[in-house]
């Protein structure tokens, strides 16, 4: 049977191909520590599960509106107005099979064969394939560490061009976990104001897990002007420990949003129906149990800074919100483990699954080479194993 150019182009994710060989490995019996997965280790509260099984119970199983039930489409609106300062009307809100969904949607919404999209480096793993998909060419744009990653009005404004279509924006950041400050979002809104026919795909999935002081700044909140140029997509499944729940939602200018629900209705129809009234619970009940997750994950946080500090020619910023570390391992590169020499970062990763048995993510599928992807979305006990061996496996090298 033929395979489409398209479809043999496209590399699988490196995230969840580590994920799943790890999963694979200790299913064999293998201790095998994983520090790749990027979901939550804590149980979905069962407030949101209750409501579920309610609404099934309920009979809320059948078709909804492609879009979303006006329930939960009005539970995101409040959330936008009580959260970031934002109104939206429900007319706005694009209820997806996951926040992945949502930004695939927006994409194929926007983009036209020829079209550029800014992509900031480091960056989440599918941005570049989802954009290739839709027809148009990534442009990666580097960030600098001693920068925190962030990009700079400078670079934006050099990155730019007669073709550039859309910029994506994520703060907090998967890989590096760092937010962009208010100053930071004021100076990269003075550029796109010049440009105005560049869009902002905004992926705020990790908003609320932020530490610390740090607080999470919306880009149209500070720049009311650019608001209809915006796309924002957020999630449950980061904030309440749902990834397997899939569901993301999008706002944006009621036209636009009518495109992605016209899209969706070609490919998913809506997102599961029941899972969408746990949603409305999730995101419009109590959040008491965000408080201690976050103050947990900071707590790990600190643990895995710690240990890493501790790692000869290993550097680590510290990251102000989600749960990763992108750990700057370039000092390793070129040594010998003994019977291999450590070319790339993707020969680290390897090397510290299969020996060390430690799974990680390596650097270059983020556009970082050179650096490995830890999550701390894991127990304190793990983390402390894990880095243990990653310093053993210094002390290898020659």
């Amino acid at each position: 049977m033929k395979i489409s150019k398209r479809a043999a182009s496209l590399q699988p994710s490196v995230t969840l191909a580590i994920s799943g060989k790890a999963k694979q490995m200790k299913a064999a019996g293998q201790d095998v520590l994983s520090l790749s997965a990027g979901e939550p280790d804590f149980k979905t509260p069962s407030r949101i599960c209750e409501a579920a099984v309610e609404a099934m119970n309920q009979g809320h199983i059948g078709y909804t509106m492609v879009r979303g039930i006006p329930q939960l489409r009005e539970a995101i609106c409040t959330k936008f107005k009580n959260d970031n300062g934002l109104d939206y009307a429900p007319d706005e809100i694009v209820v997806s099979c996951g926040a992945k969904h949502s930004l695939y949607l927006a994409l194929q919404a926007m983009i036209d064969p020829g079209d550029e999209v800014l992509v900031p480096a480091p960056y989440w793993v599918s941005y570049p394939p989802m954009v290739e998909l839709a027809g148009g060419d990534a442009v990666i744009v580097e960030t600098k560490p001693e920068e925190q990653f962030l990009l700079s009005a400078a670079q934006l404004e050099a990155a730019i061009t007669p073709k550039t279509r859309a910029l994506m924006l994520n703060s907090p950041s998967n890989p590096t976990g760092m937010v962009y400050t208010k100053e930071r979002l004021l100076e990269l809104a003075e550029v796109l104001r010049r440009h105005p026919d560049v869009a902002v795909i905004c992926d705020d999935i990790y908003e609320k897990l932020v530490f610390d002081d740090t607080v999470f700044y919306s880009l149209p909140a500070l720049a009311p002007d650019l608001k209809d140029r915006c796309v924002l997509v957020n999630g449950v499944s980061k904030t309440y420990a749902m990834t397997g729940w899939r569901l993301g939602y999008a706002a944006a200018p009621a036209p636009f949003a009518k495109m992605m629900d016209t899209l969706q209705g070609q490919m998913t129809s809506n997102a599961t129906t029941f899972v969408q009234w746990a949603s409305v619970e999730a995101i419009g009940g109590t959040q008491d149990e965000l408080k201690s997750w976050v103050q947990t994950y900071q707590t790990r946080r600190d643990l895995m800074l710690s240990k890493l500090a501790q790692i000869p020619g290993v550097k680590a910023g510290k990251p102000q919100g989600a749960f990763y570390i992108l750990a700057d391992f370039r000092n390793w590169l070129g040594k010998s483990n003994g019977s291999k020499v450590m070319e790339s970062d993707l020969d680290l990763a390897a090397w510290l699954l299969e020996d060390l048995l430690v799974a990680c993510v390596p650097g270059e599928a983020f556009g970082a080479p050179g650096f490995l992807r830890f999550s701390y979305a894991t127990s304190n006990e793990v983390i402390e194993k894990a880095m243990d061996r990653i310093a053993q496996a210094a002390s290898r090298l020659s």
